[in-house]
């Protein structure tokens, strides 16, 4: 790793990609290896060649073949074994997915085992601990040529019409499920695309796993937003929770009402919600159109954590909070159209065009628009003095064409109103201006005033130091005449003399 400049440590708006770029890139990485001892593999019959009294020996055999892994670090040894595996697991998907009757209890061990030994890893720390998924690659597995297609066969096995839960939930069971949530940190965004597809199916088959597996997509979660701040499978989680949502049955349950409020809404604080706001609001929205009486708590908890300093978490914001409008009842928005709206005129008036665009764009909803006009005497007083103000102050000329779009709406869903406003809005103008006035012209005098008591102060301290020079030689004439008026009335000098020396003593100890 070469070392950064002094110059760059202190240049702040040097990119934190072009520090990264100086680093050693690796692409692949993989946490497999092999432990015991190898043999090299050698080539099975084709199932389909083989007796159907022999295919079910054969099939197990494959499967005990499969186990065997490889370094894929190491590109140029093995290559036969690697691709007789290959081969291998290729011919054991097509198998399972085109044959029936193979899925025989004996074979259950024998394919979990071979799932279990491919998938279930440590998975290595990355490679790069300033990762950014918006700006770098990420580090993809190495040994996915052999993962890939062991996913594939796990798909295929419990998509299976023989497939039977009361069988395989021996194998599949909690700790096989805490492994698979452990793998969705992976950083090779093909590995968590399948095992969304691989825990989706498992929540279908195993009724008993339900419960569980939201329990540990719960902690999760909690731990990614109070802890770690980071976890790589965020999003594919809220797709399967989508779903789940979807699904649920009513009334809510309190831990789903729970799950809403003490996990996903305090999950729009993450630092990386860009990455996973889509799926997120998803779910959001899901259960507002289960439980519409969930509406008001879960936009005056969006209105608690709105973003204060960062523009593109505004946007996302605004977004959001038109696909909740979209489905609103009429009786919720009545409850929530004070708090929510002097949030949208604030962000009406953000000096980022991006976030005062986006909020504006809420006129162009028909079902919002139907809303504020419903209760247009609550919402133009709250919008009306950052529309005018805008219109007339903004600097980017698409966003003044839009507020004046805006305010001509307005007018017309109510006149008067808006005649009332405009009157009231110009006199308080006016009234504020005066008040700048008297300020301005109280400050002048202040000014004037503290320049004359200086002159005064300047005048008095010169004549106090002239008093104060005649003073002293006033006093020091008079010091002398004593001196002398002593020497006169002693006739003999030598008393004349130590008499003056006695009087310059005690004017010293003075």
């Amino acid at each position: 790793m070469s070392a950064i400049s002094a110059s760059e440590k202190v240049d702040g708006f040097t990119r934190k990609s072009m520090r990264k770029a100086q680093k050693q890139k690796k692409s692949q990485g993989s946490s497999q290896f092999r432990t015991q001892t190898f043999t090299e593999l050698s080539p099975l019959p084709q199932l389909k060649d083989a007796p159907s009294t022999e295919q079910q020996e054969l099939f197990t055999q494959k499967l005990q073949q499969c186990c065997m892994l490889f370094d894929f670090m190491d590109s140029v040894t093995d290559l036969k074994s690697k691709e007789i595996k290959r081969a291998t697991l290729n011919e054991l998907v097509d198998y399972v997915s085109t044959n029936r009757g193979v899925l025989v209890e004996a074979a259950y061990p024998e394919i979990s085992n071979m799932i279990c030994t491919n998938i279930f890893r440590t998975l290595p720390p990355s490679e790069n601990p300033d990762f950014d998924p918006e700006e770098d690659e990420p580090t993809l597995e190495a040994s996915w040529p052999h993962i890939q297609l062991v996913y594939e066969f796990l798909l295929r096995f419990l998509e299976n019409p023989d497939f039977q839960p009361s069988i395989a939930k021996r194998y599949i069971d909690q700790k096989f499920v805490l492994q698979l949530l452990e793998l969705f940190d992976s950083e090779d965004p093909r590995e968590r695309d399948f095992l969304k597809t691989v825990l989706h199916r498992i929540y279908g088959k195993f009724l008993g796993l339900r419960a569980f597996i939201r329990k540990q997509i719960n902690n999760i979660f909690l731990r990614f937003i109070y802890e770690t701040d980071h976890f790589n499978g965020v999003a594919e989680l809220l797709e399967i929770l989508g779903s789940i949502i979807n699904g649920f049955a009513l009334p809510l349950k309190a831990e789903h009402k729970q799950f809403l409020m003490k996990v996903l809404i305090p999950m729009h604080t993450a630092k990386g919600l860009a990455l996973f706001h889509a799926q997120l609001a998803y779910c959001v929205v899901q259960f507002l159109e289960k439980d519409p009486t969930l509406t008001e708590p879960v936009i005056r908890g969006l209105l608690k954590f709105w973003p204060k300093t960062c523009s593109q978490k505004e946007v996302m914001y605004l977004g959001e909070m038109e696909e909740i409008l979209d489905v609103i009842e009429p009786t919720q928005f009545k409850k929530i159209q004070e708090p929510l709206f002097k949030q949208i005129s604030r962000c009406v008036a953000n000096p980022h065009f991006q976030v005062a665009e986006r909020a504006l764009y809420f006129w162009n909803n028909e079902y919002i628009l139907s809303l504020i006009e419903e209760n247009i005497d609550k919402i133009l007083p709250i919008m009306f003095g950052s529309l005018y103000r805008i219109s007339k102050e903004h600097w980017n000329p698409t966003i003044v064409a839009l507020v004046y779009n805006v305010l001509k709406t307005l007018m017309e869903m109510n006149s008067t109103l808006f005649d009332e406003l405009t009157a009231s809005y110009k006199s308080d103008r006016q009234r504020e201006k005066k008040k700048e006035q008297e300020r301005e012209e109280l400050w002048k005098k202040l000014d004037e005033l503290k320049l004359s008591d200086a002159a005064a102060l300047v005048q008095n301290n010169s004549h106090g130091l002239q008093n104060n020079n005649s003073n002293n030689n006033n006093h020091q004439e008079n010091q002398e005449k004593g001196t002398a008026v002593i020497a006169t009335d002693h006739e003999d000098p030598v008393v004349a003399m130590d008499t003056a020396e006695n009087v310059k003593g005690v004017k010293t100890a003075k």
